[in-house]
């Protein structure tokens, strides 16, 4: 293959994306109760929602070094595109060009360009299929970026979870004042900023009002969804996942749509019975 794409594994890849040849993962790593699981080919999402559960304290999640990143640099492709999740949520984007430029002192000049997502898991999916398709089309480096950035401008992240306590404990929803306990069994609808930061969209009394009501927002929101596709991660709650999904496509029509199971870091943040819609 003459190009290569790296998803840090905040993103899921599809069974098709890893038989490609062309897609590749940057392993991070998550620190649970005492623990420290690289969350790779290996990772087993029940123990981990288990370890979760049973440990006291708040689960950490560490990037690839700069070193991890020039290593899956090497190789023999001419062009190297790296998905990152959004900067303002880990250092991976800052991690992957440092990389780059140690690349580049060590080896000189090669075509690599990282992107920061302003997303995570199923919406890097979704711009590594971007850049998939626009290499298969026969677009030369420069436009395969222009195109995917301008791509990652338009994409929007929803998502509800059940549990935000990862989230709150590693400082990941600051700003956001109007959450309220969750003993009143209130449930935040969350979005992206353009910034790549977490937003609260709304919120409704128990899980099921709150997915309907990320549908409504989503149906709200999106412009020419027909030329889009739809992606869609969850957290060991496939039904939800698909019930989310028939919500969606009774609203309005997508060029493809499909379901992923959430990677480790997703996992981590997440948590059981999360859902991420991304389009």
């Amino acid at each position: 293959m003459d190009y290569k794409i790296i998803v840090d594994s905040c993103g899921e890849l599809t069974d098709e994306m890893k038989k490609s040849g062309v897609c590749q993962t940057a392993s991070l790593s998550m620190q649970i109760g005492g623990v420290t699981i690289v969350d790779d080919e290996t990772f087993d999402q029940e123990d981990v929602l288990r370890r979760i559960a049973a440990s006291a304290d708040c689960p950490r999640s560490s990037c690839p070094s700069p070193e991890k990143y020039m290593d899956l640099y090497t190789g023999g492709e001419k062009r190297i595109y790296v998905v990152t999740l959004s900067s303002e949520l880990s250092g991976s984007y800052n991690s992957a060009c440092l990389g780059k430029k140690l690349y580049e002192e060590e080896y000189g000049d090669k075509e690599i360009y990282v992107f920061n997502s302003r997303s995570a898991s199923v919406g890097e999916t979704l711009i590594a299929l971007k850049i998939q398709e626009c290499e298969e089309s026969g677009m030369p480096f420069d436009q395969v970026v222009s195109s995917t950035e301008s791509y990652i401008d338009g994409q929007h992240t929803y998502f509800v979870l059940e549990n935000l306590d990862t989230l709150r404990k590693n400082g990941r929803l600051t700003g956001i004042k109007s959450i309220v306990a969750s003993a009143l069994n209130i449930k935040p609808v969350l979005g992206s900023t353009p910034q790549g930061t977490i937003c609260q969209l709304g919120q409704a009394r128990g899980i099921k009002r709150a997915l309907v009501r990320m549908t409504d927002c989503i149906a709200r929101e999106v412009e020419d969804p027909e030329k889009k596709i739809l992606g869609i991660s969850h957290c060991n709650c496939f039904e939800r996942a698909k019930e989310v999904q028939s919500l969606l496509l009774e609203k309005f029509h997508v060029r493809s749509s499909f379901i992923v199971d959430t990677a480790g870091i997703s996992t981590m943040y997440a948590n059981d019975g999360g859902v991420i819609v991304v389009i």
